[in-house]
Parts: structure tokens; sequence; C-alpha cells
């Protein structure tokens, strides 16, 4: 086999070695084509009836506030039931939300209090949906091909972000703003069906909880006392919260700095998309084991790529500049997922996953408002600039704490009396 062949098939080894995976794969390739489509859309109707980036902030609040408050119970209910069943039933209620909205834009009746609670409805959905999608990845693919399945999902969702938004833009100018929400809707009929041709011989099954009482604590107190997980959602809390508020951004770079509408809007959400696919590809096409220290690296680079933007000094240097913000923010959000799943027990990693998608979505009531307070008051770069601030000091705190601990080990090996260790000092292996 060429050396191109052999490269090829290790990034899709999941494809080839499950055929649930493969299914799955497809579904989401139309789901969450809908998905940004939708994201899009939701976006551009609260600009439309506010032009405030406060309420553009509230909005995408209101989605994700659910996972911060309920997102932990999500993650019990994915460790104690059928991951399959939740995630058919998960999947058609969101489409009936979809279908809801669309009624309601289509009709000229929508404002935006209806909007904000069908963004609180969704959110409450993806608060059950988010871990269980998350840990059923293992029950398709088996650990081994884990990380490979996580970042091919991943190059399916941030391709569809290439598309979705593009689409989203064309069918607003060309069709009408509710047809967007139609197309969504339909579109949860792909994975629904996907899931059900799933054959449950074809499953890794994993071991569940009992339905005894206490198993949401345990699975905090598990967490907190385990390093390896610990350590990454330290970090995800810090970045996710004040860093990746690229929903509300993204969309005040495109109005308020460039006066463009829906087009660069849309174009600039591809452009993001494009970077965080090639990233989610790179990944997949790694085997490295993932580490606190490629962690760390990845922080940094993300937050001098959040900084970019903020220096573009027209919009076509803008379309170039948001491909590494996208690219680097993908690669440290593959990682601390793979670092999490590989981690954690498997009767535990429903509860690991609620925590992983509290941090990153549950995060997103608090930094979203911020984040479009600056960008209104300030303007969008600056907005930019602070964002990309906290996770450039972030990542590079965490590389001079490893490097003080390195020497402070290597050190201690050269002590009189004191036998020096091979390799002592090197890059700790946590995984």
């Amino acid at each position: 086999m060429s050396r191109f062949g052999t490269s090829a098939r290790r990034t899709f080894q999941s494809l080839h070695s499950s055929r649930s995976f493969r299914l799955y794969f497809v579904g989401q390739v139309v789901s969450t084509t809908g998905t940004w489509l939708n994201a899009t859309a939701t976006s551009w109707l609260v600009l439309k009836l506010t032009d405030s980036g406060v309420a553009l902030g509230v909005n995408t609040g209101l989605l994700f506030l659910p996972i911060l408050l309920v997102g932990a119970y999500g993650g019990v209910l994915a460790d104690r039931f059928d991951k399959r069943r939740i995630l058919m039933w998960t999947q058609g209620l969101q489409a009936l939300i979809s279908l809801v909205l669309f009624a309601l834009v289509a009709t000229d009746v929508v404002v935006l209090w209806m909007v904000y609670a069908t963004s609180l409805v969704s959110g409450l959905i993806v608060a059950l949906d988010n871990p269980t999608r998350q840990s059923f990845y293992v029950e398709m693919v088996g650990e081994d091909d884990l990380t490979n399945a996580v970042s091919l999902n991943s190059a399916v969702f941030m391709g569809s972000r290439v598309l979705g938004p593009a689409l989203a833009g064309f069918l607003i100018h060309a069709v009408h703003l509710a047809s967007p929400f139609l197309v969504d809707g339909l579109s949860y009929l792909a994975l629904i069906v996907a899931l059900a041709l799933m054959r449950p011989e074809d499953l890794h099954p994993q071991q569940r909880t009992t339905r005894a009482r206490g198993h949401l604590m345990a699975g905090f107190r598990y967490v907190w006392s385990t390093p390896e997980l610990r350590r990454p959602l330290l970090v995800l809390a810090v970045v996710c919260t004040f860093s990746f508020n690229w929903a509300v951004l993204v969309p005040l770079l495109a109005v308020q700095t460039f006066h463009g509408g829906p087009g660069t809007f849309g174009l600039l959400s591809a452009m993001t998309g494009i970077g965080s696919f090639v990233g989610a590809i790179f990944m997949a096409n790694r085997a490295a084991t993932p580490t606190m220290y490629r962690l760390s690296l990845f922080t940094t680079a993300s937050g001098v790529a959040l900084i970019l933007p903020a220096l573009s000094p027209s919009l076509d240097w803008a379309y170039v500049l948001v491909i590494p913000m996208g690219l680097a923010i993908m690669v440290l959000l593959i990682t601390a997922n793979s670092m999490l799943q590989l981690s954690a027990k498997p009767q535990a990693r429903g509860r690991v996953m609620a925590l992983y998608s509290i941090v990153l979505l549950g995060s997103t009531p608090i930094g979203s408002p911020i984040t479009g307070w600056l960008g209104e008051h300030l303007g969008a770069r600056w907005a930019f600039v602070m964002n990309g601030g906290v996770a450039l000091l972030t990542g590079l705190a965490l590389l001079g704490a490893r490097r003080r601990a390195g020497t402070q080990a290597t050190e201690a090996s050269l002590e009189p009396g004191v036998p020096e260790t091979p390799g002592e000092g090197s890059e700790p292996a946590v995984a």
C-alpha cells in the first residue's frame, strides 16, 4: 500500500472498522448541516429583531444554560440507559423545536421572547443529548479507534459548518428567513434512521451503573480525585467561558466592524469552519496519545489564533485570519475530549462527558453575554483580543508550570545520595 493509501486508511480507520459508525457518520453529515443552518438563521433573526450584541449573547446563553444547570443529570442517564434509544428521542424532539420555529417565522408572528423560549427548550434537550452522544462513540468503535472517531465526527460537524452557514445565507436571501428552520427540522430524520439501522450485536456495550441513588455526587468526587480528568476540565472551564465565544464574536465582526449582511456573516462562519475541519482531519490522521503537555501547547496556540482576526485590515483579511482560529480551537477540543474519554472508567464515562459538556457549552451563559457586552461597547476587535488574551495567558501559565515542575524533578534526581533515573524530568505522560 502506498504512503498516501496508508495515511488515508489511518485517517478513516473508524469508518473502515465499524458499520455502526459508518451509519452514524452519514446521518451526522445531513443532521449537522441542518444544525448550522438553524444556528446561523437564529443569530440573524435575533440581530434583525434587536440589532443588539447583548441580545445575541443572551440568546446564545439561554441555549446553553440548561447544560450548566442540569447537564450532569444527562450524564447519569447516559450511564444508566441505552444510549442509542436516548439519542433517537432527543433527535426527534429537536426536529419538533425547529419546525415550531419555522412556523413562527413563516407566519411573521415571531418576537424576541419566542426565540428565547425555543432556545431554552432546545438547550434542555441538548443537556440530555450531548453526554449521551459523547459517550456513545466508544460503544460504536471501541477504545482503540476512539480518538479517530471523535476527530472524524468533529470533521463532519465543522465541515458542515462550512456548508451550513453559506447555505443559510443563500436561503435567507433567496427564499425566506424561515426556510433554514424547515430544512433543519427535516434533517434530523437522517440521524434517526441511522440509529435505527444499527445492529445491537455490532456495538461495544459498556458497563452501566445501577439505579441506586448517589451516582451524581459520586461522579463529581471521582472526577475531582482523578488528576487526568480534573486538570483538562479546569483548563476547559477557563477558556470555554472567557475565550471560545465565536458564536457571538463572528456575527459582530461581520455586522459592526465590516458592515456586512447575511452573506458576509455566512462566509466568515464558513471560513472558520474550514479551519476547524482541517484541524479535525489533522487529528484523525495522528496516532499520538493526548497529553497535558499537548493540551497546554494547543491552548497557547488558540489564544494567538483568536487575536488574529482583530488585526484584520480588511474584510478579505478577516476571511483568511479566522481559519487558523477554527483550526487551533478544534485541535484543542479534540485533545481534551480524547483525554477525558480514555481516562474515564466505562461506567462513569457518561458523567465525565457530561462535565465536559458543562464546561464546553454550559459556560456559554456566562461568557456569551460578557463577550456581547464587550463587542457592543468596545467593538468586535477588542472583544477578540480580550478573549484570545485569556487563552494565551492560560496556555503560557500551564507551560511555565510544567517547565518549573520538570526543573525541580531534574534537580531532585541530581541530589547527593539520590540515583539519577533515565528519562526523569521529561514530558509527563498524562493520558
